[in-house]
Protein backbone atom coordinates (compact mmCIF):
# COMPACT_ATOMS: atom_id res chain seq x y z
CA UNK A 1 0.00 0.00 0.00
CA UNK A 2 1.22 3.50 -0.60
CA UNK A 3 -0.13 7.22 -0.72
CA UNK A 4 -0.48 8.31 -4.20
CA UNK A 5 1.69 11.11 -4.62
CA UNK A 6 -0.44 14.40 -6.02
CA UNK A 7 1.05 13.58 -9.88
CA UNK A 8 -0.61 10.41 -9.40
CA UNK A 9 -3.87 12.11 -8.23
CA UNK A 10 -3.70 14.13 -11.27
CA UNK A 11 -3.13 11.51 -13.76
CA UNK A 12 -6.40 9.92 -12.01
CA UNK A 13 -8.43 12.85 -12.89
CA UNK A 14 -7.36 13.05 -16.16
CA UNK A 15 -8.06 9.47 -17.32
CA UNK A 16 -11.61 10.32 -15.52
CA UNK A 17 -12.11 13.53 -17.23
CA UNK A 18 -10.92 12.65 -20.63
CA UNK A 19 -12.86 9.18 -20.45
CA UNK A 20 -9.25 7.32 -21.57
CA UNK A 21 -5.75 7.59 -21.81
CA UNK A 22 -5.24 9.64 -25.13
CA UNK A 23 -6.98 12.32 -23.71
CA UNK A 24 -5.53 12.11 -20.52
CA UNK A 25 -1.89 11.89 -22.80
CA UNK A 26 -3.01 14.71 -24.20
CA UNK A 27 -4.15 16.94 -21.50
CA UNK A 28 -0.48 16.28 -19.06
CA UNK A 29 1.77 16.15 -22.24
CA UNK A 30 3.08 12.85 -22.20
CA UNK A 31 2.26 9.64 -24.43
CA UNK A 32 -0.31 7.23 -24.32
CA UNK A 33 2.09 4.00 -23.00
CA UNK A 34 3.20 6.30 -20.02
CA UNK A 35 -0.14 6.80 -18.72
CA UNK A 36 -0.76 3.17 -18.81
CA UNK A 37 2.34 2.05 -17.21
CA UNK A 38 1.68 4.35 -14.51
CA UNK A 39 -1.71 3.94 -14.00
CA UNK A 40 -1.30 0.12 -13.92
CA UNK A 41 1.45 0.80 -11.46
CA UNK A 42 -0.80 2.64 -9.30
CA UNK A 43 -3.34 -0.25 -9.49
CA UNK A 44 -0.79 -2.43 -8.29
CA UNK A 45 0.78 -0.24 -5.43
CA UNK A 46 -2.89 0.31 -4.73
CA UNK A 47 -4.43 -3.31 -4.35
CA UNK A 48 -7.54 -2.04 -6.44
CA UNK A 49 -8.61 -1.33 -9.99
CA UNK A 50 -9.14 2.52 -9.99
CA UNK A 51 -11.72 2.05 -13.40
CA UNK A 52 -13.53 -0.22 -15.36
CA UNK A 53 -12.50 -0.60 -19.01
CA UNK A 54 -15.72 -0.22 -20.91
CA UNK A 55 -16.43 -0.26 -24.61
CA UNK A 56 -17.32 3.76 -23.89
CA UNK A 57 -14.54 4.71 -22.11
CA UNK A 58 -12.96 4.62 -18.87
CA UNK A 59 -15.27 4.59 -15.88
CA UNK A 60 -14.23 5.61 -11.92
CA UNK A 61 -14.22 2.31 -10.00
CA UNK A 62 -15.63 3.54 -6.31
CA UNK A 63 -12.10 3.74 -5.32
CA UNK A 64 -11.02 5.94 -8.32
CA UNK A 65 -14.12 7.98 -7.81
CA UNK A 66 -12.78 8.67 -4.31
CA UNK A 67 -8.89 9.65 -5.65
CA UNK A 68 -10.90 11.74 -7.96
CA UNK A 69 -12.69 13.90 -5.50
CA UNK A 70 -9.68 14.11 -3.41
CA UNK A 71 -7.70 15.66 -6.72
CA UNK A 72 -10.11 18.25 -6.73
CA UNK A 73 -10.00 19.43 -3.64
CA UNK A 74 -6.42 19.27 -3.45
CA UNK A 75 -6.14 21.51 -6.85
CA UNK A 76 -8.57 23.48 -5.66
CA UNK A 77 -7.18 24.18 -2.37
CA UNK A 78 -4.07 25.13 -4.71
CA UNK A 79 -5.56 27.36 -6.22
CA UNK A 80 -7.42 29.27 -3.73
CA UNK A 81 -3.54 29.64 -1.94
CA UNK A 82 -2.11 31.12 -5.16
CA UNK A 83 -5.11 33.44 -5.27
CA UNK A 84 -5.08 34.95 -1.30
CA UNK A 85 -1.10 35.03 -1.77
CA UNK A 86 -1.27 36.61 -5.32
CA UNK A 87 -3.99 39.55 -3.38
CA UNK A 88 -1.89 38.95 -0.35
CA UNK A 89 -4.51 38.13 1.76
CA UNK A 90 -2.17 36.13 3.94
CA UNK A 91 -2.06 38.33 6.89
CA UNK A 92 0.97 38.03 8.75
CA UNK A 93 0.66 39.60 12.34
CA UNK A 94 2.29 40.13 14.92
CA UNK A 95 5.21 42.16 16.53
CA UNK A 96 8.73 42.15 15.96
CA UNK A 97 11.48 43.78 18.31
CA UNK A 98 14.51 45.43 16.44
CA UNK A 99 17.64 46.49 17.93
CA UNK A 100 19.82 48.88 15.38
CA UNK A 101 22.08 51.79 15.85
CA UNK A 102 21.11 55.35 15.76
CA UNK A 103 22.83 56.20 12.57
CA UNK A 104 21.45 53.10 10.73
CA UNK A 105 18.03 53.85 11.70
CA UNK A 106 17.95 57.90 11.03
CA UNK A 107 20.12 57.10 7.41
CA UNK A 108 18.59 53.50 6.39
CA UNK A 109 16.07 52.18 7.81
CA UNK A 110 13.44 54.33 8.51
CA UNK A 111 12.30 54.53 5.06
CA UNK A 112 12.72 51.03 4.60
CA UNK A 113 10.37 50.18 7.43
CA UNK A 114 7.82 52.67 6.13
CA UNK A 115 7.48 50.49 3.00
CA UNK A 116 7.56 46.86 5.22
CA UNK A 117 4.56 48.38 7.15
CA UNK A 118 2.75 49.99 4.13
CA UNK A 119 2.51 46.41 2.57
CA UNK A 120 2.47 44.54 5.93
CA UNK A 121 -0.02 46.51 8.17
CA UNK A 122 -0.54 43.82 10.77
CA UNK A 123 2.77 43.57 12.29
CA UNK A 124 4.22 46.17 14.43
CA UNK A 125 7.69 46.95 15.04
CA UNK A 126 9.42 47.77 17.99
CA UNK A 127 12.90 49.56 17.62
CA UNK A 128 15.27 50.01 19.88
CA UNK A 129 18.25 51.63 19.47
CA UNK A 130 21.47 53.19 21.66
CA UNK A 131 21.71 50.00 23.49
CA UNK A 132 24.40 47.09 22.69
CA UNK A 133 23.61 44.83 25.88
CA UNK A 134 20.28 43.99 24.07
CA UNK A 135 20.85 40.13 23.61
CA UNK A 136 19.23 38.11 21.37
CA UNK A 137 20.31 35.00 22.57
CA UNK A 138 18.34 35.98 25.55
CA UNK A 139 15.37 37.30 23.09
CA UNK A 140 15.81 41.30 24.21
CA UNK A 141 15.41 41.70 20.67
CA UNK A 142 14.06 39.26 17.83
CA UNK A 143 16.15 41.07 14.81
CA UNK A 144 19.47 42.77 15.07
CA UNK A 145 20.61 44.98 12.29
CA UNK A 146 24.01 45.62 12.77
CA UNK A 147 27.29 47.23 11.67
CA UNK A 148 29.82 44.42 12.71
CA UNK A 149 32.73 41.63 11.62
CA UNK A 150 31.65 39.37 14.18
CA UNK A 151 28.35 38.42 14.73
CA UNK A 152 27.71 36.09 17.54
CA UNK A 153 28.42 32.26 16.75
CA UNK A 154 24.48 31.93 18.72
CA UNK A 155 22.96 33.84 15.44
CA UNK A 156 22.14 33.58 12.15
CA UNK A 157 21.71 35.63 9.33
CA UNK A 158 23.42 37.31 6.42
CA UNK A 159 25.77 39.69 5.43
CA UNK A 160 24.73 43.10 3.34
CA UNK A 161 27.63 44.38 2.47
CA UNK A 162 30.75 46.81 3.91
CA UNK A 163 29.75 49.55 5.63
CA UNK A 164 32.51 52.13 4.49
CA UNK A 165 33.98 55.03 5.97
CA UNK A 166 35.70 58.49 4.52
CA UNK A 167 36.83 61.47 5.91
CA UNK A 168 34.68 64.42 5.75
CA UNK A 169 33.95 68.50 6.40
CA UNK A 170 32.01 71.20 5.59
CA UNK A 171 32.23 72.23 1.98
CA UNK A 172 33.14 75.74 3.31
CA UNK A 173 35.87 74.30 5.49
CA UNK A 174 38.45 76.93 6.21
CA UNK A 175 41.63 76.77 4.86
CA UNK A 176 44.49 75.70 7.62
CA UNK A 177 44.79 72.90 9.90
CA UNK A 178 41.21 71.81 10.96
CA UNK A 179 39.96 70.99 14.18
CA UNK A 180 38.52 66.92 14.70
CA UNK A 181 35.49 65.98 15.37
CA UNK A 182 35.80 61.94 17.20
CA UNK A 183 33.86 59.27 18.60
CA UNK A 184 34.46 58.67 22.46
CA UNK A 185 37.54 56.56 24.27
CA UNK A 186 33.93 54.40 24.99
CA UNK A 187 34.19 53.31 21.52
CA UNK A 188 37.53 52.60 21.41
CA UNK A 189 37.03 48.85 19.98
CA UNK A 190 36.40 50.73 16.61
CA UNK A 191 39.29 51.18 14.44
CA UNK A 192 38.57 54.66 13.47
CA UNK A 193 38.62 55.87 17.17
CA UNK A 194 42.02 54.36 17.66
CA UNK A 195 42.89 55.58 14.10
CA UNK A 196 42.37 59.46 15.79
CA UNK A 197 43.68 58.80 19.05
CA UNK A 198 47.22 57.96 17.20
CA UNK A 199 47.63 60.24 14.78
CA UNK A 200 45.63 63.23 15.69
CA UNK A 201 47.24 65.64 18.33
CA UNK A 202 45.04 65.51 21.15
CA UNK A 203 44.68 69.49 21.03
CA UNK A 204 43.03 69.20 17.64
CA UNK A 205 40.54 66.61 18.93
CA UNK A 206 38.35 69.59 20.07
CA UNK A 207 34.69 67.44 20.39
CA UNK A 208 33.79 63.99 20.83
CA UNK A 209 30.38 62.08 21.02
CA UNK A 210 29.47 58.30 21.73
CA UNK A 211 27.07 57.76 18.83
CA UNK A 212 27.71 57.72 14.56
CA UNK A 213 25.08 60.29 14.53
CA UNK A 214 26.18 62.32 16.99
CA UNK A 215 29.49 63.27 15.41
CA UNK A 216 27.67 63.40 12.29
CA UNK A 217 25.78 66.29 13.48
CA UNK A 218 28.79 67.88 15.03
CA UNK A 219 30.90 67.81 11.75
CA UNK A 220 27.46 69.33 9.68
CA UNK A 221 27.38 72.07 11.95
CA UNK A 222 31.07 72.89 11.51
CA UNK A 223 32.28 72.27 15.08
CA UNK A 224 35.57 70.02 12.46
CA UNK A 225 36.12 67.38 9.97
CA UNK A 226 35.77 63.62 11.00
CA UNK A 227 35.58 60.19 9.50
CA UNK A 228 31.77 59.35 9.05
CA UNK A 229 30.03 56.23 7.46
CA UNK A 230 29.83 57.05 4.01
CA UNK A 231 25.94 56.61 3.52
CA UNK A 232 25.91 59.71 6.02
CA UNK A 233 28.39 61.83 4.71
CA UNK A 234 27.85 61.03 0.72
CA UNK A 235 24.13 61.95 1.32
CA UNK A 236 24.39 65.14 3.43
CA UNK A 237 24.48 68.23 0.97
CA UNK A 238 26.76 70.46 3.46
CA UNK A 239 29.71 67.94 3.06
CA UNK A 240 32.63 67.29 1.54
CA UNK A 241 34.78 63.99 1.20
CA UNK A 242 38.23 64.72 2.34
CA UNK A 243 39.84 61.37 1.64
CA UNK A 244 38.75 57.98 0.02
CA UNK A 245 37.34 55.65 2.15
CA UNK A 246 39.75 53.35 4.15
CA UNK A 247 38.79 49.88 4.29
CA UNK A 248 40.48 49.33 7.89
CA UNK A 249 37.61 51.66 9.43
CA UNK A 250 34.94 49.47 7.27
CA UNK A 251 32.51 46.75 9.46
CA UNK A 252 29.99 44.40 7.80
CA UNK A 253 25.75 45.09 7.72
CA UNK A 254 24.76 42.35 9.23
CA UNK A 255 20.66 41.45 9.51
CA UNK A 256 21.13 38.83 12.53
CA UNK A 257 18.44 36.23 14.31
CA UNK A 258 18.15 33.88 17.02
CA UNK A 259 18.25 30.30 15.28
CA UNK A 260 14.82 29.53 17.14
CA UNK A 261 13.09 32.10 15.23
CA UNK A 262 14.47 31.72 11.43
CA UNK A 263 11.19 29.62 10.56
CA UNK A 264 8.59 31.88 12.23
CA UNK A 265 6.73 33.35 9.25
CA UNK A 266 6.90 37.18 10.38
CA UNK A 267 10.48 37.05 11.11
CA UNK A 268 11.48 35.17 7.53
CA UNK A 269 8.94 37.74 5.73
CA UNK A 270 11.25 40.95 7.56
CA UNK A 271 14.69 39.78 7.01
CA UNK A 272 13.79 39.20 3.13
CA UNK A 273 12.40 42.26 3.07
CA UNK A 274 14.95 44.50 4.75
CA UNK A 275 17.80 42.42 2.61
CA UNK A 276 16.16 43.35 -0.66
CA UNK A 277 16.03 47.03 0.14
CA UNK A 278 19.15 47.48 1.62
CA UNK A 279 20.76 45.09 -1.35
CA UNK A 280 19.56 48.24 -3.24
CA UNK A 281 21.22 50.49 -1.68
CA UNK A 282 24.81 48.75 -1.25
CA UNK A 283 26.55 51.56 -3.89
CA UNK A 284 25.50 53.93 -1.00
CA UNK A 285 26.50 52.02 1.62
CA UNK A 286 29.46 50.91 0.20
CA UNK A 287 30.67 54.59 -0.51
CA UNK A 288 30.27 54.08 -4.52
CA UNK A 289 28.08 56.37 -5.24
CA UNK A 290 30.54 59.48 -4.79
CA UNK A 291 30.04 62.14 -7.32
CA UNK A 292 26.94 61.67 -8.32
CA UNK A 293 24.46 63.30 -6.02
Amino acid sequence: MIDPSWEDLKLVRMVAEAGGLAGAAAALGIDQSTVYRRLGALEKALGAPLFERRRSGYLPTATGEELVALAERFERQIHDFARRLEGKAIAVTGEIRIATADSLLAHLLTPVFKRFRAEHPGIVLDVVIGNPALNLSRRDADVAIRATDSPPEALIGRRIGTIAWALYGRSDLPDGDPDWVTLGDDMASLQVVRWARDHVPANRRVYRANTVLGIASAVEAGLGIGHLPCFIGDTCLALRRLAEPDPTFSAGLWLLTHADLRHSPRIRLFLDFVATELNRLKPLIEGRVFGER
